[in-house]
């Protein structure tokens, strides 16, 4: 068990960010979540990380007991700066920096920053995120060292010893998947594992579009996107190792 006993998950409602927010619940006694509304295309994420919260409190009542309050902060003047394909309604493509335009410059640096000074009132010591380097489109703003980085310079700038938490630094969504099946196991309720992917399938979000129209095995999304194609392929990794 770790010594921290409080966090704060950066929740978008997706995959990944709710099977960070399992994670927390089994580690942290108190855990609180964020979100930012800063103009994306898919806004339904908005909607889906409240379905999810709802879920979780519904099926795994032990974690009920340590989910605490949900903030949601608007940061519209993010999309006022980034013109990206995830605010804009423009094609995916690849700039010449070799970054995909579903690149939004800042973000997770300004969403970790907030998260921090909110943590800092609240007083919670350990910020939850989703960033990976494994499977990731080369968002710099992903990588270990910038997380790293930032836990210093928050550290330092705020006077308060934050630890940065990234569970899924190191692996690729098909792991993803069967952490959420293992967290779920381990969470005392019968059929945990099932229950846990089922509602990750169900009710999270991640398709740039924001198709809630079609659903495909592993959620609903227009499966041609590149959030889709990743999650698609995690999702076909993991129910076929190997």
């Amino acid at each position: 068990m770790s010594l921290h006993t409080s966090a704060l998950v950066l929740f978008s409602g997706g995959q990944d960010s709710t099977t960070c927010l399992v994670h927390a619940l089994a580690r942290y006694p108190r855990v609180e979540t964020i979100g930012f509304d800063y103009g994306q295309r898919h806004h339904v994420e908005m909607t889906a990380r409240l379905n999810v919260l709802r879920e979780l409190r519904a099926r795994f009542p032990q974690w009920a007991e340590r989910l605490g309050d949900d903030h949601v902060l608007d940061l519209a003047v993010l999309g006022k700066v980034s013109d990206t394909s995830l605010t804009r309604d423009t094609a995916f493509k690849m700039e010449a920096s070799g970054l995909p335009n579903t690149f939004v410059p800042g973000r997770n640096l300004l969403f970790l920053t907030l998260a921090a000074a909110l943590a800092y009132r609240r007083g919670i010591q350990v910020i939850v995120t989703g960033v990976c380097e494994t499977d990731f489109s080369g968002y710099p703003d992903c990588r270990d060292d910038t997380m790293k980085a930032l836990q210093v310079a928050l550290s330092l700038g705020m006077d308060h010893r934050f630890l940065i938490d990234t569970p899924l630094m190191w692996i690729d969504k098909a792991q993803t998947w069967q952490m959420a099946r293992e967290l779920g196991e381990a969470s005392g309720v019968a059929g945990g594992g099932d229950a846990l992917v089922n509602l990750i399938v169900e009710h999270t979000h991640t398709c740039y579009l924001g198709d809630r129209e079609h659903r495909q095995s592993w959620g609903y999304g227009c499966g041609t996107c590149p959030a889709c194609e990743l999650r698609a392929k995690g999702w076909a990794r993991y129910n076929h190792p190997g």
